[in-house]
């Protein structure tokens, strides 16, 4: 089983997370809760968890502080971070401390447990590699984004930044799972996105229905819109391209099917936080 501690400053959110939560169907067991950083702290000494779910705002001490210290105590506990701010310097934060996943609160149903099954095969992982080699548990060197972004975290350019983005923006492009029109649609987007006059006339149009019978499935199936959709899409193909430093931020409005930049970099900074141009700064 794996071991699991709560860290939240408000009680009914920590209620919420282990009682709504069946930790055994998931192969983990909560073995305790702390209410802010420095009781984490002591917690994780006694209990000593392999995986912290954890606010970040919190009093006394915040949830990145408190990471930091474990951090340099060598302290390999892997760690979800929950919060209701989308900042881009905690997420950044995040990430060089090597938190394990990011989820901006509220998560949809199932975001969490599936940050937990992925943090759980990622723990199970660590522990065979412990077993082939007998060496003691080290801290994460690697993160879900740091996989994504392989040079992110050796310095403070465009790829750090970009994949500081991808942890504040979540977005699942994956069609498995989806009917037969709605994942026609994705697919369609995700093949014309670079066109500016796509819209929801045009993809009903190619996948063969209407364009209410489109909308209204669609938002039903993914909880976004089409062209909610289409806007994420473009902003996750946008990232990519952000982080090469050669691509102006124009050239990337275009390519992600915005004629005008500064309706781009509006729509960017409003979805992920900051400003296009913010990425590639050194």
């Amino acid at each position: 089983m794996i071991k699991v501690i709560v860290v939240d400053d408000e009680r009914f959110v920590r209620m919420g997370i282990v009682g709504e939560t069946d930790w055994a169907s998931l192969g983990c067991e909560v073995v305790g809760e702390a209410e802010n950083g420095l009781d984490a702290l002591e917690l994780v000494q006694k209990k000593n968890p392999d995986l912290m779910i954890c606010d970040i705002r919190m009093p006394k001490m915040n949830g990145l502080e408190m990471l930091k210290k474990l951090r340099e105590e060598k302290n390999p506990v892997q760690v979800i971070f929950l919060t209701a701010y989308s900042e881009f310097s905690y997420a950044r934060e995040a990430l060089k401390l090597y938190a394990f996943d990011y989820l901006l609160k509220p998560f949809e149903d199932g975001e969490l447990e599936s940050a937990i099954l992925r943090a759980k095969e990622r723990i199970e992982t660590d522990r065979g590699k412990q077993r082939d080699t007998g060496l003691s548990r080290s801290v994460p060197d690697k993160a879900p984004v740091k996989e994504q972004y392989p040079g992110a975290l050796e310095g403070d350019g465009p790829e750090i930044n970009a994949a500081v983005i991808r942890l504040c923006l979540p977005f699942d492009e994956n069609t498995a799972g989806l009917t037969g029109y709605i994942r026609d649609a994705v697919l369609y987007m995700a093949s014309h996105y670079g066109e500016s006059t796509i819209n929801v006339a045009k993809i009903a149009g190619a996948v063969g229905i209407s364009e209410g019978h489109l909308s209204h499935c669609f938002k039903k199936e993914t909880g976004y819109t089409v062209m909610g959709w289409l806007t994420r899409y473009r902003m996750k193909k946008a990232v990519e391209l952000l982080s090469d430093h050669r691509n102006k931020v124009y050239e990337v409005a275009e390519k992600v099917g915005y004629k005008d930049i500064a309706y781009f970099s509006n729509t960017f900074k409003k979805i992920a936080g900051v400003a296009p141009s913010e990425i590639q700064e050194k």
